[in-house]
Parts: structure tokens; C-alpha cells; sequence
């Protein structure tokens, strides 16, 4: 029997210190909004039953600290949104500005997105977003970007025919890079140029200002 090798990150595992609004936002809407993904599990996760209703699900992986998933599912009452998060100050606020809206149509997995992308059924998701992942800028760390031809292949089965795969990025190297991965994926197509509406976020609002180019690449299943 061979071992199975663990599975390679795509991201930095970060700590950081909760505020007390965080600690009680999380404590009191964990348990009916997150869910932890643990390393080999492969029960396949039920949507509507997550949501509690049938209606088209994001999946937006790496949400930060939650402002653009809130603003979102905000303004698409009748769309369901699963947040993927390893950082859990960011979760803390996404909770927290989920309570603050009364918003019921997000849900929050801690743990590695791409663990849980292996939990759900293919063709079950409408979009995933990608915004600003992690450019392992590093050549000997390309291995562990997040748009890679087999994260790639597993995100496109995840969603229906003409499901959206929406990336952003700030880092022109890794825009080529993603761009090339995605062109070269044989189910997928270029939708539209600019920024398809995604929201513009904070931390878009900074690499702006620092003369940093925003790219993003907006595909469809075919």
C-alpha cells in the first residue's frame, strides 16, 4: 500500500488576535454558520441542507475579513454563499457583520478550500471567487499557488455548465500565470473583460494606491 502524501498548501496558516466582538460573534453563530474541514475528509457536504433552501451557491475561497462576501450576499438575497477561511480574526468579522446585516444566506468553513472542494458534489456550485490569493511569489513555491492546472480541474467540475470562475490578483507575474493556467483548461472559456461586478475592497483599495495593476479573469464551464 502506498502512503498518501499530505496534501500542499496554498496558503500561510495565520493566528492573529480576536477582538471581543469576534470571540462573541463566533461563539454565539458558529455552530449554525461554520462548519471545520479537517485534512482526508470526504463526506460529500449537502448544500441545501447547509443552507437550509435550494438556490445557487459561491464559493469564495480566502474571503479575508469578510467585507466583500458580506456586501455580496447582501445584495444577492436570493444567492447562497460558503466562505473558505484559514485566518480566524476574519472569520470573527464575518460573522459578526453577518449579525450585523441579518443575513442568513452565508455559511463559513475554516480549514483548506481545496479539502473542502473535494466535499462537494460536481456541478453544485453557480460561481467560485478567487480574489487575491497568495502569489507565492517565490519560484520554488509556485507549487503551492492556488490557481494551478489541477486545483483548476477540480474547481471547474465543482460547477454547473456555465458556472463562473472568477480570479483577481494584484501581482501581474501571477495574473500570466493564471491566465495561462485558465486558457489552457480544455472546459472552460473567456467570459467578459473588467471586473465582471465583483465589489472593489479594501485591500484593492490599497494595492491601487500603491501602483499596483488589478487583473481579473472572469471564465465560464463550458
Amino acid at each position: 500500500m502506498t502512503a498518501e502524501h499530505p496534501p500542499i498548501r496554498t496558503f500561510h496558516p495565520r493566528r492573529g488576535r480576536m477582538s471581543t466582538r469576534h470571540h462573541d460573534a463566533r461563539a454565539r453563530l458558529w455552530p449554525a454558520y461554520g462548519i471545520t474541514v479537517t485534512d482526508g475528509d470526504r463526506e460529500p457536504l449537502d448544500l441545501p441542507s447547509l443552507f437550509g433552501r435550494s438556490a445557487p451557491v459561491t464559493l469564495e475561497i480566502g474571503f479575508g475579513m469578510g467585507e466583500l462576501t458580506a456586501t455580496m450576499a447582501a445584495g444577492s438575497p436570493d444567492r447562497d454563499f460558503l466562505g473558505a477561511e484559514v485566518h480566524t480574526p476574519g472569520i470573527g468579522n464575518l460573522l459578526a457583520l453577518a449579525d450585523d446585516a441579518g443575513l442568513t444566506n452565508i455559511r463559513i468553513a475554516h480549514g483548506d478550500a481545496m479539502q473542502l472542494v473535494h466535499r462537494i458534489a460536481p456541478g453544485a456550485l453557480d460561481a467560485v471567487h478567487v480574489f487575491f490569493p497568495d502569489p507565492w511569489p517565490k519560484a520554488r513555491h509556485h507549487k503551492r499557488r492556488l490557481i494551478s492546472p489541477g486545483n483548476v480541474a477540480l474547481l471547474r467540475e465543482r460547477l454547473r455548465p456555465g458556472g463562473v470562475l472568477h480570479c483577481a490578483t494584484d501581482w501581474p507575474e501571477y495574473a500570466e500565470a493564471m491566465r495561462e493556467t485558465l486558457e489552457a483548461d480544455p472546459g472552460l472559456r473567456l467570459s467578459v473583460d473588467g471586473r465582471g461586478g465583483r465589489p472593489e475592497s479594501k485591500f484593492e483599495r490599497r494595492g491601487t494606491a500603491a501602483g499596483r495593476p488589478i487583473t481579473d479573469l472572469i471564465y465560464v464551464r463550458a
